[in-house]
């Protein structure tokens, strides 16, 4: 299994670098210090190990996504939201660190026509963006019975709102070579949420 892991460890990183035509099997291979004959013996070829790592990728990012929500946010800006509230954990999310010019692992995904072409990788992409938005909903909708949003807040539409910001804050960033574009949106989100919470 350690060179099963192996493989599907340095599929995810190639296809976060390079996407799915960059991946090559041999780059695979290489990164992988495994020989063709073991990939081939745990996979039919490229295609099922891209598979794979992606839906590593995708079961990752909720794992970390659902350890921001159930705390309190502690990153820099968290302003005035109180730990625990429905703010502070979706701040928490949205501040944790990340590797902001490299983009999301998920989110670079979608802008690789090879994948978004072919419903079997599409699949684990939709799936867990389908997750985030689902369990953001769910947090603003437990802030409105809470009473720390206004009953006119549509946990739908404010759930993709934030999972928009956050794609788009990687967009801004690699496009200026910088976090700042990320974390201006991410803090300008965070604004906003506390200035509709009471």
């Amino acid at each position: 299994m350690e060179t099963v892991e192996r493989l599907i460890r340095s599929t995810q990183e190639l296809l976060w670098e390079r996407g799915y035509v960059g991946t090559s099997p041999k780059a695979i291979q290489l990164a992988a210090e495994a020989g063709q004959g073991s990939m081939y013996h745990h996979f039919s070829g490229k295609a099922e190990l891209a598979k794979a790592a992606i839906e590593r990728s995708g079961a990752e990012l909720r794992a970390a996504a659902d350890e921001q929500f159930s705390g309190a946010a502690t990153g820099p800006g968290s302003g005035t939201a109180t730990a625990g509230t429905a703010t502070a954990r979706i701040a928490g999310y949205l501040q944790r660190d990340r590797e902001v010019l490299k983009g999301c692992r998920m989110g670079r995904l979608t802008a690789d026509p090879d994948v978004i072409a072919d419903p079997v990788l599409r699949a684990p992409v939709a799936e867990t963006f389908t997750w985030l938005r689902a369990r953001l909903a769910e947090i603003v909708a437990e802030g409105k019975e809470s009473g720390e949003y206004p009953p006119g807040l549509d946990p739908d539409r404010t759930a993709a709102t934030i999972a928009a910001v956050l794609q788009g804050g990687y967009v801004l960033a690699r496009a200026d070579g910088s976090d700042e574009p990320f974390e201006l949106a991410v803090q300008g989100l965070v604004d906003l949420l506390e200035g509709v919470a009471s």
